[in-house]
């Protein structure tokens, strides 16, 4: 079996050097390092090629993002006869040398095509750098997903089934990657993981978050405000391009097969928090203007 590792950087030399450390560290090896720089530095190069065993350092002098720089290495992942591909990023880096062993194991236990890791924040590993939810319950902290210690048969215990955070430590099959395809270059940045989930629930598949392992990921939960007292929350970055990229693809995203029934809440909670949590009719229009420009599949950049 053939585990091709596939980092996509950008500007992020030091943070890189960290994720690469780990990721060549493990106790079950990758067979293939692939990593796209989307600067194309010569410092960066130079890092990589120092990288012990195979690898191969793809310098794009175009800037893909994180969507066409992990369909790139993907890609080129194929070319060189990978079964799985392990994805991840230059920001985050696997908690300990055998979360690919771990990721391995749990995908032949419960025979998955794609297995994730629990995505947790860095600087505190036993919280999770985005909450998820289950059901109506947000949870925030890795020990209220179930049992991440030994080894178990009940899969309740090691299994979040249909549930997966992409690109972090994300371990898929080539199968799988033949059925759903690549992330959409379009998108850039923000949701292209979403869609790819998005692809990997209609395809069938089984995939889910292996809870016996961790990806540790700068926190993000900072983006998520809460409303109606905690029972829905609402996607808000600081940062005006983070919010390009993010409502004008969630505006493509919600417009798609099996995301349409969506719709409702999505009106709900932005209309719930730029007109009453914030009071920002302002931040309501510029919403509505970015959702209709991915809804249009209008993809400039800015």
């Amino acid at each position: 079996m053939k585990v091709v590792a596939v980092v996509v950087t950008h500007k992020r030399r030091e943070l890189l050097a960290e994720s690469l450390k780990a990721v060549a560290g493990q106790s079950r090896p990758i067979d293939h390092l692939v990593v796209v720089d989307n600067a194309n530095e010569a410092d960066v190069r130079a890092l990589v090629e120092a990288q012990p065993g195979e690898l191969t350092y793809l310098g794009s002098a175009h800037n893909l993002g994180g969507a066409g720089g992990f369909a790139l290495g993907m890609l080129y992942a194929l070319s060189l006869g990978a079964d799985w591909v392990w994805l991840a990023d230059d920001d985050g880096r696997p908690e300990g040398p055998d979360v690919l062993e771990k990721l391995i194991a749990c995908a032949d236990k419960h025979g998955l095509a794609e297995v994730s890791p629990v995505v947790c924040d860095i600087a505190e590993p036993d919280r999770l750098a985005f909450p998820l939810r289950r059901g109506v319950v947000w949870r925030r902290l890795r020990s209220e997903l179930g049992d991440t210690g030994a080894a178990t048969d009940n899969e309740a215990d090691d299994l979040l089934p249909g549930i997966a955070s992409l690109f972090n430590g994300a371990l898929i099959s080539a199968a799988a990657i033949d059925a759903v395809g690549v992330p959409d270059l379009r998108l850039f940045v923000r949701g292209d993981e979403v869609e790819i989930h998005r692809r990997l629930v209609r395809s069938g598949l089984p995939f889910g978050t292996c809870l016996q392992t961790a990806y540790l990921h700068p926190n993000g939960a900072d983006e998520f405000k809460p409303i109606l007292g905690g029972r829905m929350h609402t996607q808000y970055p600081d940062d005006a391009n983070k919010r390009y990229f993010t409502y004008r693809n969630r505006g493509y995203l919600m417009s798609q097969p099996g995301m349409r029934k969506l719709l409702p809440q999505e009106w709900i909670r932005f209309g719930w928090y730029f007109l009453v949590t914030t009071r920002d009719p302002a931040g309501l229009r510029e919403w509505l203007r970015l959702r209709k420009l991915g809804r249009q599949e209008k993809f400039s950049r800015p």
